[in-house]
């Protein structure tokens, strides 16, 4: 047991454990358990969630306004950017980046925790057409007998599921990253 003296200060959510850090916002006594380390120094749980409450400034349609733009604009360029096989590995991040920065302009730059991952689920809801046709038409070639035409239109899927994962992993990124204007 460590003995107290009358000076001996104490975390204002832990009265047990002594301590001589305060937050650097509010001035609330801190022990290592509440501290948060931010580029400015230790701060209280407190002063570090109404911060991040300052960055959260989407609204509830903001969510739905993401899913609806990004999902068309994914099916429509993934149709156009199949066409050209291989190169899809190059233009999906582009695909993605234009998508992001669509969204991002028709929610007014607003940020939310979760608007990236409501872009990409639209992004792959739109692609999801793109994905199923060579499924459709490997279980329509399987179905007639064509063994090997179902393994050639399974192997159609690889530059859809490319450019789906690689345009929203690109969506996500433009969408997650803070941009100073």
């Amino acid at each position: 047991m460590t003995a107290t003296t009358p000076d001996t200060l104490f975390c204002a959510n832990h009265p047990r454990t002594p301590t001589s850090l305060r937050c650097n916002k509010c001035g609330k006594l801190i022990c290592v358990k509440c501290a948060v380390r931010t580029p400015v120094g230790y701060r209280c749980r407190e002063c570090v969630s109404q911060q991040q409450q300052v960055f959260e400034t989407a609204r509830w349609y903001d969510y739905v306004l993401a899913v609806v733009l990004a999902a068309p604009l994914a099916g429509l360029a993934g149709a156009v950017l199949l066409n050209l096989s291989y190169f899809v590995i190059f233009l999906a991040p582009v695909a993605g980046g234009i998508v992001a920065e669509i969204v991002r302009w028709a929610v007014r730059r607003r940020r939310g925790r979760y608007l990236p991952l409501a872009a990409v689920g639209g992004f792959v809801l739109g692609c999801l057409p793109l994905l199923l046709f060579p499924l459709f038409i490997g279980a329509v070639s399987m179905f007639n007998g064509a063994g090997l035409g179902a393994a050639a239109s399974l192997l159609g899927l690889l530059w859809p599921l490319a450019y789906a994962v690689i345009g929203a992993s690109t969506l996500y990124a433009r969408l997650r990253g803070i941009s100073i204007n």
